[in-house]
């Protein structure tokens, strides 16, 4: 018999106790199927915060690890490797033209992000170096990024803030106009507000922010931690906001969570002027574009454009949402259905008690956020059977059952 208990025990002396984590151990996991010490079978509906975004120990995953390993596991970025410049060119083909510098989190993307907007800003005078972001963001827990995310409750008791990150209500082009002066160097956004409860933006208001930043000269930067590779319908978030030239493109991204498949992997990506002003000694990660990481996740890249699983889960996703939207036995309960994708949230009425754990008897792994936000985020590879038997334990879950 499996130890749960002893485990339990035996973390709570030697862990760190900064996790909200439930008693159960899982110890084994296929696709999005996961089982824990005590033999119970869990339908994955949320896949690590949507960093396993090919499942649990996919085949493809293990071989390009494997193979990798074999060859080359780490040599330090004053040398280059091919997995790398694989990767960047796998970004070029689904993404804008741009640069990438790899590291280990979208939280370290998102700093370096951060860093470039301002190198960029000293050339103007005077210099620019103040970020704006919205309200109910989030873009990590640093110090830097807890100042630059939009809510006070994550900033709690880390007073006081780093300087220069300033905050407007999202939705809002006149809020962002009002607070652009001559020291902003830039405005950081998500395309959909994932921790704040998937929180969606109008193509329109996407449309001014660009028309903004071309009109004052600030960097745009897309923190696509959370909606990119394929997680939303399509490759990055970006895509889904047309204008009349094209997708509303930003002047950098930052990606994290699904990039690396769930192996540490981050990744800033900029347009060529904007990354060339990184130079040596500007910015690193000791181990960001390690040889095994890399190979991973430019595998993950071929997975997703071979099987077509962002049409998948954009098919996936409408389903999910047309029969949440219409099932009676919750609609008492359930404010609102949305999302894109297999990056969806479903707001209850309010506050449930003891969600995740009524979840997880019902045989199933979600998230609850913003206190009454259920967050769906399964892998790509996830059946369709086998979605609509998740689906049938969530609807259990928000009955009460």
């Amino acid at each position: 018999m499996f130890p749960t208990q002893e485990i339990l025990d035996r973390a709570a002396k030697v862990l760190i106790g900064n996790y909200a984590r439930q008693p159960v151990v899982m110890v084994r996991g296929h696709g999005s199927d996961l089982y824990d010490g005590d033999g119970r079978h869990y339908i994955d509906l949320f896949a690590g915060f949507g960093g396993a975004i090919l499942g649990h120990c996919h085949p493809a995953m293990i071989d390009a690890a494997g193979a990798q390993m074999r060859r080359l596991w780490h040599v330090g970025n004053t040398f280059h490797n091919e997995p790398q410049v694989e990767l960047a060119e796998r970004l070029n083909r689904h993404a804008f033209a741009g640069q990438a510098f790899f590291c280990h989190s979208g939280l370290e993307a998102n700093e370096a992000a951060c860093k470039l907007a301002r190198l960029r800003g000293q050339q103007f005078s005077p210099k620019r170096w103040k970020i704006i972001s919205l309200a109910h963001s989030f873009h990590g827990r640093s110090l830097a990024m807890i100042s630059a995310t939009g809510n006070p409750a994550i900033q709690q008791g880390f007073e006081p803030m780093v300087p220069g990150f300033i905050h407007v209500e999202a939705g809002s082009i006149e809020a962002l106009q009002s607070a652009v002066d001559d020291e902003t160097a830039g405005i950081l956004m998500e395309p959909i507000q994932g921790e704040g409860g998937v929180l969606e933006h109008s193509p329109q208001y996407v449309q001014q922010v660009r028309q903004l930043c071309d009109e004052r000269g600030l960097a745009l930067i897309f923190d696509e931690v959370w909606t990119g590779c394929g997680r939303t319908g399509r490759w990055f978030g970006y895509q889904w906001f047309a204008a009349d030239r094209g997708a509303v493109e930003p002047d950098m991204m930052t990606l994290g969570k699904s990039l690396g498949g769930g192996l540490p992997v981050g990744a800033l990506y900029a347009k060529p002027q904007i990354a060339a002003l990184l130079t040596p000694g500007k910015h690193g990660c000791t181990l960001g574009g390690n040889a095994i990481c890399m190979a991973v996740a430019k595998t993950i890249f071929d997975v997703i454009d071979r099987d077509r699983l962002t049409d998948r889960a954009a098919q996936l996703g409408q389903h999910a949402i047309e029969r949440l939207r219409s099932e009676s036995s919750i609609g008492d309960k359930v404010r609102q259905v949305r999302g894109s994708g297999l990056m969806l949230g479903v707001e209850l009425n309010e506050p449930p008690e003891k969600f995740i754990e009524r979840a997880l008897a019902n045989g199933i792994v979600v998230n609850l956020t913003a206190q009454k936000v259920v967050r769906l985020a399964p892998a790509l590879t996830i059946g369709a059977d086998q979605w609509d038997r998740g689906l049938d334990a969530l609807v259990r879950t928000i009955a009460g059952e």
